[in-house]
């Protein structure tokens, strides 16, 4: 367990050359149309970027690998259509929506001067992997953005990595490991792994619109008066008098925490991996953040809920939108400080099982009739068994993926460890003021201990 210093020397500068960029079509001609997005999919209009290394392969040096994918790229947007579509706003209806027009997606080529083990700690947030991302406006101009760029970067070792942008209108984290299934299946001259299914009005709000709970972890949008900026949301602020630290968890440290849970009290399926830890930085983000006295005063974490088997029938696996929700657990600063943990553990589980069909055509339709965000003082926005790294291309699996991350004040993001090493422990990105993450780092080893 610990902190992996951010002292640590990184690499600033991968050196890296970009040689052709190109925009890939479908393979074969698609039928033009306009795909609806569903009210989760509306309020997701921003960039995901992700990076994905391999090793060196004799079979595959680089540049096989840019045929192999280039080749699968243009028969994958066949079926995902929509990725070489545009996004475009309907005025009559008020909503974004993907015109499927077959314009492409963004695809490069790159090489950098360094090798894999020359490019530092994989795991700790390196501003310089943005080098390994293909940046949108170096391709078309701003009224004409694709939805996805990958870029493919060879390192001296023959090693290379993917770097991956795609608008999460597209897609949700489970959607996106599918889609990287289908290209590495394409890439090994197979068919499918699994067709998508994109009908996203299988989450479009009920006509007329019944929110049937309070929903307090949605705030609606409060709209400045003329003239005046809007001031940004709790989970959109941030400071620039702040550092990041990566504290990881073993998976013996996982195992205690479950059971100092049991030992309290807890039992059942209340005590998984994802609570226990997300209730362990939940406490330890908000006892060091703490400004106040106020004992009373309720703290609400957020995590996302796959809503795919929760509701009412089931969605299909391979629904390619977002399916997700934000869950949330409460409690008091008085239980956070000397409550049983847990209880804590409790308050995180609540989140998803409340989550039921009804539950969550309730928030469908809030997005229907309002305009806001998820409310609360941490984001827990996990990326810790995705399963990206499991994804088996013609090459191997991947060695580590990883999301190209600015840490943020108000999101905790927990990621996967590098392959081969503590494979079942989660890593933890936690953005503080100095003297914040001071109190957070001892309140971290101190609940460990």
């Amino acid at each position: 367990m610990g902190a992996i210093s951010p002292e640590l020397s990184l690499v600033h500068d991968l050196k890296v050359t970009l040689h052709r960029s190109s925009i890939i079509t479908p393979s074969e001609k698609t039928e033009r149309r306009s795909m609806f997005l569903s009210n989760i999919d509306q309020v997701l209009n921003f960039d995901v970027e992700t990076i994905h290394f391999f090793r060196a392969t004799h079979d595959f040096p680089p540049e096989k690998v840019v045929q192999k994918i280039e080749k699968a790229l243009g028969k994958l947007l066949v079926p995902y259509d929509f990725l070489a579509g545009r996004l475009r706003f309907d005025p009559q209806a008020g909503r974004l929506e993907i015109d499927c027009n077959g314009a492409g997606v963004g695809f490069a080529v790159a090489t950098s001067e360094l090798s894999l083990d020359e490019i530092g700690d994989m795991v700790y947030p390196n501003p310089a992997f943005r080098q390994l991302i293909f940046a949108k406006e170096a391709i078309l101009g701003p009224e004409d953005q694709p939805l996805m760029l990958l870029q493919v970067t060879s390192f001296k070792c023959g090693g290379f990595a993917f770097g991956i942008t795609n608008n999460h209108t597209t897609f949700d984290g489970f959607s996106f490991k599918i889609f990287l299934e289908n290209l590495a299946s394409l890439a090994s001259d197979k068919p499918l792994a699994i067709t998508p299914y994109s009908n996203r009005h299988l989450l479009a709000a009920r006509s007329p619109p019944t929110v049937t709970f309070s929903h307090p972890e949605l705030s609606e949008l409060q709209l400045p008066p003329k003239g005046e900026e809007l001031q940004p949301t709790n989970l959109e602020s941030g400071s620039n008098n702040v550092e990041f630290k990566v504290f990881h968890l073993s998976s013996d440290d996982i195992a205690s925490l479950k059971e100092k849970a049991k030992s309290e009290g807890g039992s059942g399926p209340a005590i998984t991996g994802f609570n226990v830890v997300t209730a362990h930085i939940w406490r330890c983000r908000v006892l060091a953040a703490a400004v106040d006295h106020d004992l009373e005063r309720t703290s609400t974490v957020l995590y996302a809920v796959d809503l795919r088997s929760r509701l009412q029938p089931p969605l299909p696996r391979s629904y390619t939108g977002n399916a997700v929700l934000t869950g949330y657990g409460s409690a008091t600063r008085r239980e956070l400080e000397d409550g049983p943990f847990f209880q804590l553990v409790e308050a995180v589980r609540e989140g998803a099982t409340r989550m039921t069909d009804e539950y969550a055509r309730s928030v469908i339709d809030w997005g229907q009739l309002h305009k806001g965000f998820p409310r609360g003082d941490v984001m827990v926005s996990s990326w810790w068994k995705l399963g990206f790294s499991d994804v088996d291309f013609p090459w191997g699996r991947p060695i580590y993926c990883c999301p190209v991350m600015i840490p943020s004040i108000d999101i905790i993001v927990l990621f996967p460890s590098v392959e081969g090493t503590d494979s079942n422990g989660v890593n933890a990105c936690v953005a503080l003021p100095k003297e914040c993450m001071i109190k957070f780092e001892n309140i971290f080893h101190k609940l460990l201990a």
